[in-house]
């Protein structure tokens, strides 16, 4: 057995020593490498068993012997979750959906307890979850599952006398999936004595907007997040300090939830990508990285990444479309500020960290032009500058509160789990349209329009800004769309495009395609919600 684990690791080191030695030719694109954790099912029914006996009065109901009379992964095959799940599935819907088990600030035993003690209907959930309102967004999936909670100013009893402008939001996800992203400050952190004895090994770190918690249990990856300001508290933003307590008391009261057990998923391997073989006479774009120059954090360059981290439907609903800067386009020597080849911008400078890109901080994402509408003409269809359609690129959940001026989709599956965020189209025609938490949206399905909204309508030029997010060990991070971009639209077209410029050296990131942890440190991220120009 040893010596079979030892070939399994010694053929996946040479696999990475293969990649790091052979570069990607200067226009292939390469498809993204994820771990599939194993989750340990057995010790999540015993922590279960813990906190279900902490209520005596109800704890007979459970049944935890397991049923062996059925298959493996039916569930009935753990009755105590089956009874959990029918109590959470109330205020969390889906949640059997998740196959790792569900972490969240919940106490379903004193739930139980009380109802059966004749507590009032009408008594707030909260009560149940360490002062935390109802949950804003809950989602669950073959990959894992995502959750958002908030704390209103001045509750929570212990919590600093501060009361905030406005309540605090507490993010949670369970993953048994994570991509293996070459990120050198990946997994590092400081411990939490105060919460060592029940977390291990929780660590603690502030990370591109977030102040984060990222810890394993049952063989799964969790990360609690808070969005916070890495410096002195403001009137209306929460100092990351402010923030600990805050996710230190939500940490405290996370119990299990339900989720279901499920066959293993499994490790998926990156590949070079398929693309169209004829030739696009229009479509031209500059490699990955080559930004305007002197438009990086403190002048310096761009980040070249020849990933394409999904394979989507392109965000605009037709083309001709344009990756160009919206904030540096003056400076740019190409043929016009809406025309080909697209040039990337996700490293821009801007004040939002970017573990990416030079300095640590960028833009996040990449500006997409819509055309300009052409001359009238006799027999061409009317044409509206202000109505060019933006449209979902997957099939995915919706993740976005009524003030919020971004909408996130997420896309949770066995074999991926990553988010893409459309800014600048107006929050109030988002909300008329109910593009809010836990909307479903099919690929292709129009979603809104090419706007100009910052803060206000016209805060900005006509653009949408396009970003994603994949789930790490270390929680979500940005990385650069800009050949997931290219590839989509050469798929639109149905043509391959043609790099031009400067070439500029493009390697494969290494896969840490199921490398042992002290092999390979993994990466980071929780989403933070800067705003681009």
């Amino acid at each position: 057995m040893v010596g079979k684990g030892f070939r399994f690791v010694s053929l996946h080191l040479a696999l990475l020593s293969l990649l790091l030695a052979t570069p990607l030719a200067a226009d292939e694109f390469r498809s993204p490498s994820l771990t599939a954790l194993r989750v340990d099912w057995r010790a999540g029914l015993d922590q279960l068993r813990s906190e279900i006996n902490s209520r005596p009065q109800i704890a007979g109901d459970f049944i935890f012997a397991p049923r062996r009379t059925v298959p493996r992964y039916d569930p009935r095959a753990m009755p105590a979750l089956v009874q959990l799940n029918a109590i959470s599935s109330r205020f969390f819907t889906g949640i059997t959906r998740s196959p790792v088990p569900v972490l969240l600030p919940f106490d379903a035993a004193a739930y139980l307890d009380a109802q059966r003690s004749g507590a009032p209907a009408t008594l707030a959930l909260s009560r149940y979850q360490a002062d935390f309102n109802p949950v804003d967004m809950f989602d669950a999936g073959p990959a894992g599952y995502s959750a958002t909670f908030s704390l209103d100013p001045g509750a929570g009893e212990g919590m600093p006398s501060r009361v905030y402008a406005r309540p605090v939001e507490v993010q949670i996800t369970g993953s048994a999936l994570v991509y293996d992203i070459a990120d050198p400050a990946g997994g590092k952190g400081e411990p939490v004595k105060p919460l060592a004895a029940a977390y291990p090994d929780l660590r603690r770190f502030i990370r591109e907007g977030y102040v984060r918690y990222a810890f394993t249990r049952f063989g799964a990856a969790y990360v609690v997040s808070i969005q916070c300001l890495d410096s002195v508290a403001r009137p209306r933003r929460l100092a990351c300090k402010e923030a600990y307590p805050v996710a230190e008391r939500f940490l405290k009261a996370l119990r299990i939830a339900g989720g279901q057990r499920m066959r293993p998923l499994t490790d998926v391997a990156s590949n070079i990508i398929d693309r169209p073989a004829v030739r696009s006479p229009d479509f031209s774009y500059r490699p990955s990285g080559d930004i305007i120059p002197n438009t990086g954090y403190r002048k310096q360059g761009g980040h070249p990444d020849a990933m394409a981290y999904a394979q989507i439907r392109f965000p605009l609903e037709k083309a001709p479309a344009f990756v160009r800067s919206q904030s540096y386009g003056k400076r740019d020597k190409s043929e016009g500020p809406t025309a080909f080849p697209w040039r990337d911008n996700f490293c821009e400078s801007r004040s939002f960290e970017v573990w990416q890109c030079g300095g640590g901080y960028g833009h996040q994402g990449e500006d997409i032009r819509a055309a300009g509408c052409p001359p009238p003409g006799e027999g061409r269809e009317p044409c509206d500058p202000k109505q060019r359609g933006v449209v979902a690129v997957r099939d995915a959940i919706v993740i976005r509160g009524v003030k919020d001026q971004a909408a996130t989709l997420q896309v949770n599956s066995r074999t991926e789990h990553i988010r893409f965020r459309y800014m600048h189209m107006n929050p109030h025609a988002m909300n008329a349209d109910g593009l809010v938490n836990g909307r479903l949206v099919s690929e292709g399905e129009k979603i809104g329009v090419v706007s100009n909204y910052l803060d206000r309508p016209a805060g900005t030029s006509l653009h949408l800004h396009f970003d994603v997010q994949v789930f790490t060990r270390d929680g979500w991070i940005w990385v650069n769309p800009y050949v997931t971009l290219v590839s989509a639209y050469e798929r639109l077209i149905r043509a391959r495009g043609r790099e031009i410029g400067p070439e500029i050296a493009i390697t494969s990131q290494p896969v840490a395609h199921a490398l042992p942890q002290d092999v390979l440190k993994p990466d980071l991220r929780e989403g933070a919600g800067g705003e681009e120009n």
